[in-house]
């Protein structure tokens, strides 16, 4: 089992990598958020570097409405935008592994009390993306 980091939630799903990943998305759409960025690291890697590599996929998962109240509060949050979500191939082709940046931890390098307390609200959200799969 892969040891989950402190600014981590995650979850090891006994399905195929493609079944997985659809499953994510459509949690996250039910959650409010769409995803803006996709990052295939196995094809990138590939064609980079040559190399073969388990699938990975990074997303950037984003809800307008949770980046606007964040971008009101502190202008320079956008750095710490989106909230990444990585679905990846684990130990076996039947089973991925799906985490994702812990929103609050995420948010609280800003140092801004309205900010841990949006984190917060974003997380919550996470943690059902995750219970939802």
């Amino acid at each position: 089992m892969t040891p989950v980091p402190d600014y981590a939630l995650s979850r090891t799903l006994e399905l195929p990598y493609d079944e997985a990943d659809r499953r994510v998305r459509a949690a996250l759409q039910g959650e409010g958020f769409g995803v803006l960025t996709e990052i295939d690291v196995r094809e990138t890697l590939k064609n980079k570097l040559d190399v073969d590599f388990r699938p990975y996929r990074i997303l950037g998962a984003c809800a307008p409405a949770l980046a606007h109240q964040a971008l009101q509060k502190e202008e320079q949050v956008g750095l710490l935008l989106p909230c990444n979500v990585i679905v990846y191939q684990g130990a076996s082709p039947e089973q991925t592994v799906v985490a994702i940046l812990d929103p609050r931890a995420q948010l609280s390098m800003a140092a801004n009390p309205e900010l841990a307390e949006l984190g917060g609200e974003v997380r919550e959200r996470m943690k059902r993306v995750l219970e939802a799969i």
